[in-house]
């Protein structure tokens, strides 16, 4: 991880200026993606320390694909790109928020839809079930657009 600070003291990772990612075991970093200007969480993926550096050096989110063991530039195939505006990491820096304005036509879901957050958990005669949120509506058709069709 020679890209990084190697993490030392606690007091310096939470206070201090170097940045020191904690990749876990599999070495990877979760990542929260949020809408730079509306705040919305339009999704969540895991980097590991080449996705890490691409994202930061390029601009654009990229991510490590745990089901294709590869990294996986964000839009690549949809066209729905996710251009960073801002990198935060958390008080232990084992966690990544992407800031972003997405491109393209504003999906950031693999579903089509601009959130991957678009169903809300609702109790339901002692079980749970989902509902669609109400601005769940798809901005593409992942069938066309993915080629499935």
């Amino acid at each position: 991880m020679s890209d990084f600070t190697d993490r030392d003291k606690a007091a310096d990772i939470e206070e201090g200026t170097d940045f020191s990612p904690k990749f876990d075991a599999s070495g990877l970093i979760p990542a929260i993606v949020s809408h730079a200007e509306t705040g919305e969480v339009l999704m969540f993926a895991w980097m590991n320390p080449e996705a890490l550096k691409a994202t930061l050096e390029e601009g654009v989110a990229t991510f490590y694909s745990r089901s294709r063991g590869k990294l996986w530039r964000k839009g690549e195939t949809s066209g729905e790109i996710l251009e960073v505006t801002e990198v935060r990491t958390d008080c232990d820096q084992d966690v990544i928020w992407l800031k972003v304005v997405p491109k393209g036509r504003g999906a950031a879901c693999h579903t089509g839809r601009k959130s991957c957050f678009y169903r809300i958990i609702e109790a339901d005669d002692g079980g749970w079930r989902l509902k669609a949120a109400p601005d769940s509506q798809r901005v593409f058709d992942p069938d066309e657009v993915y080629g499935k069709k």
